[in-house]
């Protein structure tokens, strides 16, 4: 009898952003490193999805129309679901970005965002992820 082989599971990273070019620049940049990236134009689409519950990393705009990332972060928590996120902004305010570390983001990054520095949140969030039981 033949041995299935598994495949390793490779991780999903949903991006949520409401521009279209950073979401794209982001979706290019997370496939180029192996991941599987899946796009949504805004939080409100991502908690429709299949990958509500299944990403291993999730990289959300701090504002947005309707709800912003945060309001995201809130409700996934308060719903048992934690996944890693990555917040990017174009309007850095320091009492949200202390609010969303707080609660357990990897990070919270202003556009343009360095590639590096993306890349190296990247890697920790796929390693929060690992490293959770059942992961």
């Amino acid at each position: 009898m033949l041995a299935t082989l598994r495949r390793p599971k490779v991780p999903v990273v949903s991006i949520i952003e409401d521009d279209k070019s950073v979401r794209s620049a982001a979706n290019r940049l997370v496939r180029s490193l192996g991941f599987e990236p899946h796009m949504f134009s805004s939080a409100e689409e991502f908690l429709q999805s299949p990958q509500r519950n299944g990403s291993s990393c999730v990289i959300a705009d701090v504002r947005m129309p309707g709800m912003s990332g945060v309001a995201l972060q809130k409700l996934l928590i308060e719903e048992g679901q934690n996944p890693p996120m990555i917040f990017i902004t174009a309007f850095p305010e320091q009492k949200i970005k202390e609010q969303a570390l707080e609660a357990g983001a990897v990070a919270y990054l202003t556009k343009p965002f360095d590639g590096k520095a993306m890349i190296k949140c990247l890697s920790e969030a796929i390693k929060r992820t690992n490293d959770k039981p059942n992961a």
